[in-house]
C-alpha cells in the first residue's frame, strides 16, 4: 500500500482546520451579503433564488463576460450592455467580473508583482462600484475563491451583493508566479468558504471544471468525478453550496449534451453558467459564428430539456484575437437571443435515450473514480473527513495522478492516461483533431527533416491555461521529436534550470494571460546568467501585455 501522506503531506505542519472555519464563520458578523442593482432590482435575496425562478418560469438564462483593465471603462460595459439589450427586447442575467490575476496575491504585496491585462479593485467601494451599475448579477468568478487572498476578496465582493463567488477550479491548478506556499492558500480558502457557509443567504462556490483538472483527465467520467469531490470537501465538510460551470473544451455536440445532464443528476444547487466552446474558435471573426451558433444550440436545448440553471454564453467571435468590446458582447447576446429563440423547435429531433445512456456510464464512472479516490486516501493516511488535507491532497497529486491510479476506466498501458476512458473527453479528441491538422500542413519532406534532426524541446506555460501546451506536445511526439516537461505556470528560472538538466536544444512556450512580454525578458535574463543566451526560444498564445500605455501591447 502506497503511504500518500508521507508522499502528499510529509511531516508537513499544518494549520488546525477547526480554528479556520471557526475564523471564516465568525467574521460572518462583519462580513455579510450587502445590497447591490441585481438584487434590488429583482427583489430576490441572492442569485440561488433567481435562479430558481427563472427554472420555474422556463427561462433560459445569459451569461456575460466583461473586465477591462480600467474600472470606468468596466462599470460602462455594466451598464451599457445592459440598457444596450433592454432596448432591443433581451435580457443578460449575470455578468462574469474578468479580474487581474494579479488579484490573487495579498493585496499589500500586489504594487511588487506581475499583472495581466484584467480588472484590478483595489477597495470595497469599487467592487460596490461596479455592482451599482444595472440590474446584473456579479458573479466574481476568478481569482477569488483559491488564491492567497481569496478570504479578503470574498468579504469584498459578498459586500458588494455578489453570491456566486469562485474560482475553486483554479486552485487545484493555478500558481500565482513567485508564490508556491500552497498552505497559506488553502488555508484563506478554507476561510474564505467558511465566511459564506455562514451567511444568511445562499452563496455560489463556482468552480469552473475546465480551469481546474476537466481539461487535463482523458475521461469526461474523472471531470465530473472532480464534481462529486468538490461536493464532498463544500458542501459535506464545510455547509457550503458548491456551483459547476464547464464548457470551454466540450466541443463535441453528444458530449456537451450528455455531460450538463450528468451534472444536473448529481448536482443539489443551480450551475453557474455553461462556457462558450472557446476551443472551436480561431483567429477570423466570420467563420467563428458556426462555432457559436453550434454550441449555442446545445447549450440551449440541455436547459429547455433539463433545466440545470446554467446560464448560456455567448463569446464574442473575436475572442480568440483580443478582448471583445462592448458592441461585439452586444452583438453575441442578439445573436443567442434569436438562436434561443429558434432552439425551441429542436427539441423533438434530440435522440435523449442516447444521450441519456451517455450521461448514465459519466455517472456511473464518476461515483466510481470518487469512490476509488476516498477509499484510497483514507488507506494511504489522508484523513477524508478534513477539508484541508483533502484540498492539499488532491492539488498536489494532480489530475494524471488521479486518473492514473484511481480512475474508473480498465488498465490501458497505451492510454497516456494508463486507463482507457470510461467515455472520452472532448480535449483529448479536438487535441487529436488539432494536431492533425498541423501536421497534415507539412509536406513529407518536413516531417522527414523535423522527424530527423534528434531534438529535444523544452515545452512550459507562463499561467494555468495548458491546452496549448498540450496540443504541442501532441504534434512534436507524432513528428518524433523528443519533449521535456517544462512545467506549468513555470516561473523562469525554474524553466532555465529544468532545460538545463534535461540537455534540451529548443523551449516552446504557450502563454495566455497578459504576461508574455516580461516573461519573454526575465526568461531571456536567467539564460544569459547561465551562458544559455543562444537558446531558440517560440512563443506562442495570446502575445499581449499591459504596458505604461494602460492598454494591451501586441
Amino acid at each position: 500500500m502506497i503511504d500518500l501522506r508521507s508522499k502528499v503531506l510529509g511531516d508537513q505542519a499544518l494549520p488546525d482546520v477547526s480554528e479556520l472555519i471557526q475564523q471564516g464563520r465568525e467574521k460572518a458578523a462583519y462580513w455579510t451579503v450587502g445590497s447591490c442593482a441585481f438584487l434590488e432590482h429583482y427583489g430576490v435575496s441572492s442569485e440561488f433564488e433567481y435562479k430558481e425562478n427563472s427554472i420555474l418560469q422556463g427561462r433560459v438564462m445569459r451569461h456575460a463576460q466583461i473586465g477591462y483593465r480600467s474600472i470606468q471603462k468596466t462599470c460602462t460595459a455594466y451598464r451599457e450592455i445592459f440598457e444596450h439589450l433592454q432596448l432591443q427586447g433581451c435580457t443578460v442575467d449575470r455578468y462574469g467580473i474578468c479580474l487581474d490575476w494579479s488579484m490573487g496575491y495579498p493585496q499589500d504585496e500586489r504594487p511588487t508583482r506581475p499583472t495581466g491585462t484584467g480588472l484590478i479593485l483595489d477597495s470595497c467601494d469599487s467592487y460596490a462600484q461596479l455592482t451599482a451599475q444595472a440590474p446584473v448579477a456579479p458573479h466574481f468568478g476568478d481569482f477569488v475563491m483559491g488564491m492567497p487572498a481569496a478570504f479578503d476578496n470574498t468579504s469584498a465582493a459578498l459586500s458588494a451583493g455578489a453570491t456566486s463567488i469562485g474560482n475553486l477550479g483554479q486552485y487545484f491548478t493555478f500558481r500565482l508566479p513567485g508564490w508556491d506556499d500552497d498552505v497559506a492558500t488553502t488555508a484563506e480558502t478554507i476561510k474564505a468558504i467558511a465566511l459564506c457557509a455562514a451567511q444568511p443567504v445562499p452563496v455560489l462556490i463556482h468552480s469552473n471544471l475546465d480551469d481546474g483538472f476537466a481539461a487535463l483527465f482523458t475521461d469526461l467520467a474523472c471531470a465530473l468525478g472532480a464534481v462529486l469531490l468538490e461536493q464532498h470537501i463544500v458542501d459535506g465538510l464545510l455547509g457550503a453550496r458548491s456551483s459547476h460551470c464547464y464548457g470551454h473544451t466540450y466541443s463535441e455536440p453528444l458530449a456537451r449534451l450528455a455531460f450538463q445532464r450528468a451534472l444536473a443528476e448529481v448536482s443539489k444547487t443551480p450551475g453557474t453558467m455553461v462556457y462558450g466552446n472557446t476551443t472551436l474558435y480561431g483567429s477570423e471573426a466570420t467563420p467563428n459564428y458556426a462555432g457559436l451558433g453550434s454550441y449555442l444550440l446545445i447549450d440551449a436545448l440541455a436547459q429547455m430539456l433539463r433545466p440545470s440553471g446554467h446560464a448560456v454564453n455567448p463569446v464574442p467571435v473575436t475572442e480568440a484575437r483580443r478582448i471583445p468590446d462592448i458592441e461585439e458582447i452586444v452583438d453575441a447576446h442578439l445573436f443567442a437571443n434569436r438562436s434561443i429563440e429558434r432552439a425551441r423547435g429542436f427539441t423533438s429531433l434530440i435522440d435523449i435515450e442516447h444521450v441519456d445512456e451517455a450521461a448514465a456510464k459519466i455517472v456511473s464512472g464518476a461515483k466510481q473514480f470518487k469512490d476509488n479516490i476516498l477509499a484510497g486516501f483514507e488507506k494511504g493516511g489522508i484523513d477524508i473527513r478534513n477539508p484541508l488535507e483533502m484540498l492539499l491532497s488532491i492539488r498536489r497529486l494532480g489530475a494524471r495522478y488521479l486518473e492514473r491510479y484511481f480512475g474508473p476506466g480498465k488498465a490501458d498501458p497505451g492510454n497516456p492516461a494508463g486507463r482507457k476512458p470510461v467515455f472520452l473527453a472532448s480535449t483529448i479528441s479536438e487535441l487529436e483533431r488539432q494536431a492533425s491538422t498541423c501536421i497534415d500542413a507539412l509536406s513529407d519532406e518536413q516531417k522527414y527533416y523535423l522527424g530527423n534532426q534528434d531534438l529535444k524541446i523544452c515545452v512550459a506555460t507562463t499561467d494555468v491555461h495548458e491546452y496549448g501546451k498540450l496540443l504541442l506536445e501532441n504534434v512534436f511526439t507524432r513528428l518524433g521529436i523528443s519533449t521535456v516537461d517544462g512545467g506549468v505556470c513555470t516561473d523562469p528560472e525554474d524553466l532555465v534550470a529544468r532545460f538545463q538538466t534535461e540537455q534540451a536544444d529548443i523551449i516552446a512556450i504557450s502563454t495566455y494571460n497578459g504576461i508574455a512580454l516580461d516573461y519573454l525578458h526575465n526568461l531571456q535574463t536567467e539564460l544569459l546568467k547561465t551562458g544559455l543566451q543562444n537558446t531558440r526560444i517560440y512563443i506562442g498564445g495570446k502575445l499581449n501585455q499591459i504596458t505604461d500605455s494602460d492598454s494591451p501591447t501586441h
